[in-house]
């Protein structure tokens, strides 16, 4: 691990050259090749730079540990444990920032929220689900887009498809996919008992025409006049578009634009990012396959949290983790759910690592 860490300090130094020169400064091309390749790596020299430092003090510690001065050592010896101690975080952070990236980390995401079991109640769940994370892309200083949505007669949610752009949100977001169930008493209900309904969530990596190459051939677009409101063009114009990929059989509708242009971009946008997941999911079950275990495939029917509204409590099921910040989770607060998470799947990528390097 510490020959690849030197190896990658020595190209920090490189890259930092480079960017210095003439010559490079005058090829913009070179330029952001070479900037790009150097803020990849930045981290994780800077914070084995600061490993080393540690390391460094640690060794003047010692010597003083084993001076003659007897309050020199107490003092050294304080000093010692905590230079120890934060010696053994850093280096959990390194093998955490060696640890592959996802490529798909940086990209934007397509949410999609839809009322599962539960009738009506699902519904307004799928709404506060929605809600709930609409209010945590607004503190992150994300931008949400709904592209799609289709109201229950409740007032809730059926489906809603959502754009969310910013810096790094399909990392924050990738292990929200899956089945979320509530528990609690529906305003309907008169005899006060509590009921169990579930919505799916899934979060797509926005995919790119050069991610997933998608063939004319391939689709069947039919249009139709939109439903629903809409102004006086509604049920006029054939602007709402129905795209079939026809290798697949995936559908996707829009026709919330006025446009008929508007919703066959927006529907492509749709229609790329699953194709993109699809492609993604085979080869996860391909690696899968030469896995012993797996600590969650991410599918959409997989059960991964449970709401308990009489409890104020929120369990996580793949962690194991609860929270009773219910209604601050409703209301966007979802930092600690989603660095705990981040944090058991960091692990577990880097036990993987490790078993990988012990056999080699």
């Amino acid at each position: 691990m510490f020959d690849k860490l030197s190896s990658l300090q020595s190209r920090y130094d490189e890259l930092m050259g480079q960017l210095g020169s003439v010559e490079v400064q005058s090829d913009a091309a070179e330029y952001r090749k070479a900037a790009k390749a150097l803020a990849e790596i930045e981290p994780l020299v800077q914070k084995f730079r600061e490993f080393k430092g540690v390391e460094a003090g640690i060794a003047g510690a010692e010597e003083l540990v084993n001076g003659d001065d007897a309050e020199m050592r107490a003092l050294a010896q304080e000093e010692l444990t905590e230079l120890q101690s934060r010696r053994e975080a850093l280096l959990q952070e390194l093998k955490i920032l060696l640890v592959p990236k996802d490529p798909n980390d940086e990209k934007n995401v397509l949410l999609e929220i839809r009322a599962a079991t539960g009738g009506d109640e699902a519904a307004l769940f799928a709404a506060d689900l929605f809600r709930m994370y609409s209010r945590h892309a607004e503190a992150q200083g994300w931008k949400l887009e709904v592209l799609s949505s289709s109201d229950s007669p409740a007032g809730g949610l059926k489906e809603v498809i959502a754009s969310i752009s910013g810096r790094g949100v399909y990392s924050r977001l990738k292990y929200e996919s899956g089945g979320h169930r509530v528990q609690r008493v529906p305003a309907t209900e008169a005899a006060g008992r509590i009921h169990t309904s579930m919505a799916t969530v899934a979060v797509l990596p926005e995919a790119e025409e050069v991610d997933i190459q998608i063939n004319e051939k391939d689709l069947r677009v039919d249009t139709f006049c939109s439903s629903g409101p809409g102004g006086q063009s509604v049920n006029t114009t054939y602007s709402a578009v129905r795209i079939t990929h026809i290798p697949t059989g995936t559908v996707v509708s829009q026709q919330d634009e006025k446009s008929q242009i508007k919703n066959r971009a927006k529907a492509m946008k749709v229609l790329r990012a699953r194709l993109y997941e699809m492609e993604m999911r085979k080869q996860q079950e391909a690696i899968a396959k030469d896995r012993k275990t797996q600590v969650g495939t991410g599918e959409r029917s997989e059960k991964i949290r449970t709401y308990n509204f009489p409890q104020s409590r929120i369990t996580d099921h793949r962690i194991n983790f609860t929270t009773h910040q219910l209604l601050d989770v409703l209301e966007g607060d979802l930092g600690e759910l989603l660095d705990q998470v981040t944090a058991f799947y960091n692990a577990e990528k880097l036990k993987e690592v490790s078993q990988v390097e012990s056999t080699q």
